[in-house]
């Protein structure tokens, strides 16, 4: 039996600017930027309704800044009065970007639409039955929040199946703010069953169970650092208590970067074949969505002599641009850049006498005496557990990982070491 479905969505960021772009648009592409954000709302409002859901959790950044605009005010208010009308409750709770101090129009929330204020709050998701679940949910009073909000919480009621709406930083993830910056710790210690957390825009299941722990990412994209699909988790939750969130994609916009290896082509037509079918490969994983791509073109071959030429990068991108950016949904390429080098006999630099041959010899005796991976670990290994850098890092590599990084070094250094002979 299921006890409770919901949507836990957060990160909209309504009416939020999109940068970073190299050229300007077209005016069909800026306009479909222009609302991304808020069709990406709509097809969260259509997934509420169609999947009959029980309740729609917003963790926070509705808005793109304290001082929304009405419109992305407005937008976000109709979507709520659809859910209300379809019997599908809601609760939101403010964040960093729309703080409960910013500007804000005088709308007429739905009835079945709960906002959290700035203290935590407890509240049913069924009214005719209180014990079933609860949401517990507190607001940002003004953008810096700076404390850890869920040790306000206390400890949640083990009887209803309960759930926290936060905005929050877990395990001061380095690549955002810390704001109401918390540990994982912190929310196994609650008693909650399901945190639904916002602020981190890259969708995480911190922890499965006992709480589950999740960040649905934002449901748009909004710059080339925010690729792939983007969208919300459906939950269901069994009369056990055991939660299966699944990912669902809401985005109508999506950000690709790729990398081309020319190493391997021999003409023009090669690396114009080769981007195509690229293309057609992110315009058919995207499904029914606008793509925009940025391309870069690394490795060694013939080619590079003709990507050096004026103007060629711009050329390609527009060589895409006209097979691609005409169709309904349109794939437009924002930049094609090079980092391609000259080919080089690897075999004849490495039976050679100078530096470049000494390192390619280390990288050849790495690769196949099992030692010296494990000397090259150890020697790895303060970097990886040093207090500073560590937080940057992912685990220690293993022996896979290893080799991909003499890979990597090995390219760096033939690039570096070659350039007087070109």
């Amino acid at each position: 039996m299921t006890l409770l479905r919901f949507v836990h969505a957060a990160d909209l960021h309504l009416d939020s600017p999109f940068k970073g772009l190299r050229a300007a648009a077209p005016d069909h592409v800026a306009s479909a930027l222009y609302d991304a954000t808020f069709q990406a709302y709509e097809n969260i409002v259509e997934l509420c309704i169609r999947e009959e859901v029980d309740a729609l959790l917003v963790a926070g950044d509705i808005y793109d800044g304290a001082d929304r605009s009405l419109r992305a005010q407005s937008r976000f208010v109709d979507g709520l009065d659809r859910l209300h009308a379809a019997g599908i409750r809601s609760f939101v709770c403010h964040g960093n970007h729309d703080p409960l101090d910013g500007w804000e129009a005088r709308l007429k929330y739905p009835g079945g639409c709960h906002r959290f204020g700035s203290e935590f709050e407890a509240v049913p998701v069924f009214r005719d039955d209180p014990e079933r679940t609860v949401v517990h949910g507190i607001s940002y009073a003004r953008r810096d929040v700076t404390a850890n909000l869920v040790r306000r919480l206390g400890r949640a009621d083990p009887g209803p199946f309960s759930i926290g709406l936060l905005h929050t930083n877990v395990g001061n993830n380095p690549g955002h703010a810390p704001y109401a910056p918390c540990s994982l710790d912190d929310l196994r210690r609650s008693g909650i069953d399901y945190w639904a957390l916002g602020h981190i825009h890259t969708r995480q299941i911190l922890n499965e169970r006992d709480p589950a722990v999740a960040y649905p990412g934002n449901p748009q994209g909004r710059h080339f650092n925010e690729t792939g699909p983007r969208g919300v988790y459906l939950v269901e939750v069994d009369d056990g208590g055991d939660v299966r969130p699944q990912f669902r994609a809401v985005d109508s916009v999506r950000w690709e970067r790729m990398a081309v290896a020319i190493d391997a082509m021999e003409t023009e037509q090669d690396l114009l074949d080769a981007l195509h079918e690229r293309m057609q490969g992110a315009w058919d994983d995207a499904g029914d969505r606008h793509v925009l791509v940025r391309v870069t073109l690394r490795g060694r071959g013939r080619l590079t002599e003709f990507l050096r030429r004026e103007h060629t990068e711009g050329d390609l991108a527009a060589q895409i641009n006209d097979a691609w950016n005409g169709r309904t949904p349109f794939l437009w390429c924002d930049r094609v850049e090079d980092e391609t080098r000259a080919a080089f006999d690897r075999e004849g630099r490495a039976a050679g006498s100078d530096f470049l041959a000494e390192v390619l010899r280390t990288v050849d005796q790495a690769r196949e005496d099992p030692a010296r991976l494990v000397s090259l670990r150890e020697g790895l290994a303060d970097l990886y557990q040093h207090h500073r850098f560590r937080r940057h890092l992912d685990d220690a590599p293993d022996d896979d990982d290893l080799l991909v990084l003499l890979e990597e070094a090995e390219s760096m250094a033939a690039n570096l070491l070659s350039e007087d002979d070109e």
